[in-house]
């Protein structure tokens, strides 16, 4: 059952309802076309009752002229309305495209969402596209159908209710459509997702599939996801063809038995042949909307589920509060207590974790693969819901920042790099659209990248498209650290940060890390490397998401790591490097 009060409904529908006044021009426009579609039944009952009886062919161009004029001015009000709607779904999309968009980026950071299909933007789509069209005009001329039927029973009650009959007939049918169709709809999209998220999981990992022999079993998958979504279609487009056959054969004999009763009521003199003609062709005009909406409903189906769709996921990520200006932070940091519990595990991910780092100091967090490192990085960068306990970064907790200015003040090295379609200039500067080259040839001296970034063909200005392969793992490693470094960050959190770096990308990443506390800031670093530990002044050891050791980098290696003579050894050569 749908809960018509939640958040996410009343946020769809507060910024429907900032371009209402477009409606309210659509609704003024509709009630002009439809009095102009009147001028067919009026001029045929005119030229069959008058024209014909009086052979006059003045009348006879009087009332063409007119006619022409009058549908000539119906069509110039049926296009503005179509414009008018057209905007006002244009209108929606503008005002909802940053929240939306904004909300998947938030969910993705969600674990239990990241493998998800994002479908926002799609759904938000959807919605302006059922705004925009001829559906929706159809609905502003249903309310017309009662007064076209009315007409009809001016020139004979049997026509009238012959034509009310008809058209009852097609409204069971279309709440039959509605009943029947709606959840095979819902359906049909939920499973063609489904294959459409596995067909781009295969995409991105095609070097996997074509390397590890797993092409044909992977196509096996997608056709069987791919077959069950063709299924649920065709289920469901069946289902509404049905409907719409059936209301298309219904109305075509209603128009001939109306046709037929006007005919037999001529016969017996009780109506005029212009009257028999004319209530024809209004019965079309009183159904043409309710088929037309019939016969577009699947469109009607998908714009609602995409709505209730959109109305989740605004549910699941509420609008930021507008969060007070604070100038930027000292270089320290403070964990407290915290803990993660990750949405459907058993056990926390972290534990009770607490910690100081102050200014000019570099930690070290040493463990083993899923000891909770990564969770622990982003957690420190706000990304990850804190269980219990707090963070204070420069003494104030996370949550009291705006999310871009806290971005500002801690450059992040993730795990696994990711560099965006566009320069390598504009990737270091963050996707600005005005990147500052000053600060981008700074961040990159800094990560001392900037040789290395030199020596490609185009400079600053080489293009890269994503996780293309044009650079190595090493080099799109330093261009990211390069970003972590733009903007003048006081905090850097580095997660694996020399995973793909060669001898001479590892002495680079210490000598960055040694310039960066020289002037006051702080390093944390998530590594299972000596070699990228050689800067940190204390060391923190995480096992299943507990501290299981915390200080001085030289007594943690003593107390546990059995080879910590070999360690030092090349913690000494790295530094001498």
């Amino acid at each position: 059952m749908i809960d018509r009060t939640q958040p996410g409904l009343q946020e769809l529908r507060r910024a429907r309802r900032a371009g209402a006044w477009l409606l309210w021009a659509v609704f003024g426009f509709s009630i002009f076309v439809n009095l102009l579609m009147l001028t067919g039944p009026l001029f045929m009952l005119q030229v069959y009752d008058r024209v014909l009886g009086s052979r006059s062919e003045e009348t006879l161009v009087a009332l063409f002229l007119l006619v022409a004029v009058l549908f000539g001015l119906m069509m110039v009000l049926d296009y503005a309305r179509g414009r008018v709607l057209a905007r006002f779904g244009a209108r929606f999309q503008s005002q909802m495209d940053d929240r939306v968009f904004e909300a998947i980026l938030r969910r993705a950071v969600v674990p239990s969402e990241r493998a998800a299909p994002a479908s926002g933007l799609r759904d938000l789509e959807t919605v302006r596209t059922l705004f925009a069209s001829p559906v929706v005009i159809a609905l502003f001329d249903i309310p017309w159908t009662p007064v076209f039927l009315a007409a009809i029973f001016i020139f004979h009650p049997w026509l009238g209710w012959l034509a009310v009959a008809g058209s009852a007939t097609l409204a069971i049918i279309t709440l039959l459509n509605n009943w029947l169709t709606k959840s095979k709809t819902l359906e049909a999209q939920v499973v063609s997702q489904r294959a459409q998220s596995f067909a781009e999981q295969a995409r991105r990992a095609a070097e996997v599939v074509r390397a590890q022999g797993m092409s044909a079993s992977v196509a096996d998958r997608w056709h069987d996801l791919r077959d069950a979504s063709l299924e649920t279609s065709m289920r469901a487009s069946d289902w509404t063809g049905i409907f719409t056959a059936i209301s298309k054969s219904f109305t075509l004999f209603l128009q001939s038995a109306m046709l037929a009763l006007g005919a037999y009521l001529v016969l017996q003199g009780e109506v005029t042949a212009g009257a028999m003609i004319a209530s024809s062709i209004l019965m079309g005009r009183a159904l043409a909307p309710v088929q037309q909406a019939l016969g577009q409903w699947n469109m009607v189906q998908q714009a609602r589920a995409a709505w209730y769709s959109l109305a989740q996921l605004l549910e699941k990520t509420p609008e930021l509060r507008e969060a007070h200006a604070l100038p930027q932070p000292h270089a320290n940091i403070s964990v407290a207590g915290v803990s993660v519990m990750a949405a459907g595990a058993k056990a926390p991910t972290l534990k009770a974790v607490s910690f100081y780092l102050g200014e000019g100091e570099a930690l070290g967090v040493i463990g083993k693969s899923g000891s909770g490192k990564t969770t622990l990085a982003k957690t420190l960068l706000g990304l990850t819901r804190i269980t219990a306990g707090e963070v204070r970064f420069g003494g104030a907790t996370l949550d009291q920042y705006d999310p871009d200015a806290l971005g500002s003040y801690i450059g992040y090295l993730p795990q696994n790099i990711v560099l965006f379609s566009g320069t390598i200039a504009e990737n270091i500067a963050r996707m600005s659209t005005q990147p500052d080259d000053a600060k981008v040839v700074e961040a990159a001296k800094r990560a001392n990248a900037h040789e290395m970034i030199l020596s490609l063909p185009d400079g600053y200005k080489t293009v890269v498209h994503g996780d293309d392969a044009q650079l190595s793992g090493g080099q799109r490693q330093r261009i990211a650290l390069a970003r972590a470094f733009y903007g003048d960050p006081v905090l850097l959190i580095l997660d694996e940060p020399n995973s793909a770096l060669d001898n001479d990308g590892s002495i680079a990443l210490n000598s960055a890390v040694r310039d960066f506390k020289a002037r006051g800031r702080a390093v944390v670093i998530m590594t299972h490397r000596p070699s990228a530990i050689s800067e940190c002044d204390r060391l923190l050891v995480i096992e299943g998401g507990q501290i299981k050791a915390d200080g001085a980098r030289d007594e943690v290696l003593k107390s546990m790591v059995s080879n910590v003579e070999t360690i030092k050894q090349s913690l000494t050569q790295a530094k001498s490097s």
